[in-house]
């Protein structure tokens, strides 16, 4: 019953993590390249489009992070930017008054990260 426990923990890790975190490789790349939507958005909440080569070059790092193995403290790192990324997306959206709906589609991605974060093996946790 154990391993089917652990099985199974396996699997719903790597699934949020495939949704959530290692899903920002697109969005990464959008961020990079200047994507027409995200000029837009980010035009439209008053933030500078270099702020998106920041971003997207992060947010690229931080999968390369999470997805490699070892490095237990980088993937806390990375975790936590993705926390303060899409938390800071939506409130930057709720706060310039785009409905509930827009600012919850980071909230999910949120979800997806944290559960990410949550289901990780042993070997992927800083362990004391």
């Amino acid at each position: 019953m154990a391993n089917r426990n652990e099985r199974n923990k396996l699997i719903a890790y790597w699934v949020t993590t495939i949704l959530g975190p290692a899903s920002f490789v697109i969005g990464g790349f959008f961020f990079i390249t200047h994507g027409e939507q995200q000029i837009a958005t980010l035009d439209a909440l008053g933030y500078p489009e270099y702020v998106l080569t920041i971003l997207g070059f992060w947010k690229l790092m931080a999968v390369i992070a999470i997805l490699i193995p070892r490095f237990p403290r980088l993937k806390e790192w990375a975790y936590a930017g993705f926390f303060f990324e899409l938390t800071g997306a939506a409130a930057s959206h709720l706060l310039n008054g785009d409905s509930f709906a827009v600012a919850a589609q980071a909230l999910v991605f949120l979800a997806l990260v944290m559960a990410s974060w949550a289901l990780r093996p042993r070997s992927r946790k800083l362990v004391n």
